[in-house]
């Protein structure tokens, strides 16, 4: 059965800035002001990466257990690519990443092999990693005027 995610965003009236909300919660997209924004958050595709990771580690911190995988401590370092000539239409590239990569960081005295083993399955387990990799429709479900 599908469990549907639902959010809204709308204009600050500030610039480009977005205010997104879900569930009660409430946090701004912005762009840098080179871009046109206010430079009071991170832009979409930082949140992107933000939220890549932060699900990456939704995962290692609810398995590690199960897994029988110990640490003290962890992050993640996020890093993408994305050729900002798509978007703008100055050149055919991708209009979004073209790669994206992580480096899991443990605190651990777990093996190294342990430790890659571990990341693979949480890359696995991942659902937003999931659609990076499998994609996913985007369906306009609707305009209101």
């Amino acid at each position: 059965m599908l469990t549907p995610f639902k959010a809204t965003v709308k204009p600050t009236g500030k610039g480009v800035q977005m205010e997104c909300e879900s569930r009660g919660f409430k946090f701004i997209l912005d762009e840098p002001e080179d871009a046109g924004g206010m430079d009071e958050g991170m832009n979409p595709l930082e949140a992107a990466m933000c939220a890549t990771g932060a699900c990456l580690g939704i995962v290692a911190a609810s398995f590690a257990k199960a897994k029988d995988f110990t640490f003290e401590d962890f992050s993640i370092d996020m890093e993408g690519d994305v050729d900002p000539d798509g978007f703008m239409y100055v050149a055919d590239v991708p209009k979004g990443f073209q790669q994206v990569r992580y480096t899991m960081n443990f605190k651990t005295d777990e093996p190294q092999e342990k430790c890659e083993e571990f990341a693979k399955f949480v890359e696995a387990t991942c659902p937003i990693c999931a659609t990076f990799k499998e994609g996913v429709k985007v369906v306009c479900s609707g305009v209101n005027a």
